[in-house]
């Protein structure tokens, strides 16, 4: 089974939390805070491997979830950070921020790596909070938990050619007669259901070559195997169009030309600007030879046009010299343009307040989730400590610019206080 394209969801671990501990020895009066920091969570991490070509290994297995951090202990000891998680998939993977389908990474290169999303920092323990006027402080911070996030891997093959063409030309056929590929070939419409991919040995070069599943009129709106297979040419440098020019199909070879093309203009300039050499294969069934000075008169002298059989390796050599010829003019594929580098971004000092009633308002956003998370509201130093980064962080100034007043109430999370001078 051939697999280009799935929906995935990943987690990075969470932040092992920070604890609250304290000396307790022997000979060791007032022994002061020593909780110890809690681990890092794991990073999900994806990896180009050599061993896969196509996404089938994410048919079933659809949730991914690196190891959390363990939480800090007593004697200053650090949690154990958690292991990342490596996520392996075929060279040419396209991976996508499924909310807003922006493009996070693209994996090009054999056993290339990349961090797409970091495990939750571990949380400090109550020894950081230590200070001349605070020496026994009874909270600590909590891990960060991180979030679960859908992306989207898609599969763009990787190859120097691609063979396009009506069903049922000689695509599979001409793969195997230039390389050790062993397609599936039969007279019938899409033998090929996936992308064949060789490697061409020839003239002291080598190139890889793509034989894309068959295209037939209306596969830029879905028609027929649709433009399931279309992004596989994509990555290709240079295209070979097949063309029936014996029209055993009962078609004209030059309105399959036209076709041919429309769709991949359709579908966009990706394709249809690639530079296009002309096969005029099954040769051997041909009777009429007029039929080839006929299709080269409406085509035009400035496209190359080779006669061939692939069946009976009639004009392969002259094919293949010319593609190698051009492939050495053309640059290497470029990599697809980064939308995102960072989907679980957070700005920590961002902060909304707004009046919720008559003498009620309410405070949300990612810097209050951070002092929250640090803090005992139980414990009369760690609500001191609460009361003063508000303070200095600019929330109560914000509160007092949209009509806090004395004796107001102020709901932060589940908490709330009311507000004195």
């Amino acid at each position: 089974m051939f697999i280009d394209k799935v929906k995935i969801e990943c987690k990075a671990g969470n932040g092992g939390n920070g604890v609250i501990a304290f000396r307790r020895e022997k000979f060791v009066p007032n022994g002061g805070p020593n909780g110890g920091d809690g681990g890092r969570g794991g990073d999900i991490i994806f990896k180009v491997s050599k061993n896969m070509d196509n996404l089938v290994d994410f048919r079933y297995k659809k949730k991914f979830k690196a190891e959390n951090g363990e939480a800090g202990s007593g004697n200053n000891r650090y949690g154990k950070n958690g292991d990342d998680l490596i996520i392996f998939v075929p060279k040419g993977t396209i991976i996508r921020n499924a909310i807003n389908n922006k493009v996070i990474a693209d994996m090009l290169e054999d056993d290339e790596e990349k961090v797409i999303l970091k495990g939750g920092q571990g949380g400090r323990g109550n020894a950081h909070f230590a200070t001349a006027t605070r020496q026994a402080p009874r909270f600590a911070e909590q891990g960060v938990v991180t979030k679960p996030f859908e992306l989207i891997l898609e599969l763009k093959t990787l190859a120097d050619v691609g063979l396009v063409g009506f069903p049922n030309v000689g695509k599979s056929t001409l793969l195997s007669s230039v390389s050790n590929a062993k397609p599936k070939i039969a007279n019938y419409h899409f033998t090929t259901l996936t992308p064949n991919i060789a490697v061409v040995n020839a003239f002291g070069s080598s190139f890889v070559m793509a034989d894309i599943p068959g295209l037939i009129s209306g596969a830029s709106e879905g028609i027929g195997l649709g433009t399931d297979f279309l992004r596989h040419i994509e990555r290709t440098r240079l295209l070979i169009h097949v063309i029936d020019i014996a029209g055993t199909e009962g078609r004209d070879p030059y309105e399959d030309y036209l076709a041919i093309n429309n769709e991949l203009a359709k579908y966009g300039e990706s394709v249809s600007k690639l530079p296009q050499i002309i096969a005029l294969n099954k040769s051997d069934m041909l009777y009429d030879e007029s039929v080839v000075d006929d299709f080269r008169e409406k085509v035009g002298d400035d496209k190359q046009i080779f006669t061939i059989s692939a069946y009976t390796h009639t004009g392969l050599n002259e094919l293949i010299e010319s593609v190698i010829k051009t492939l050495e003019k053309l640059p290497k594929a470029d990599r697809v343009e980064i939308e995102e580098t960072e989907i679980d971004k957070r700005d920590l000092r961002q902060f909304e307040v707004r009046k919720v009633s008559e003498g009620v308002f309410e405070v949300t956003g990612e810097l209050v989730f951070e002092i929250m998370k640090r803090v005992n509201l139980d414990d009369l130093t760690s609500n001191a400590y609460f009361q003063k980064r508000i303070k200095d962080d600019g929330i109560i100034d914000a509160l007092l610019d949209i009509g806090l007043q004395e004796g107001d109430l102020i709901r932060i999370d589940d908490y709330e206080l009311q507000y004195f001078e």
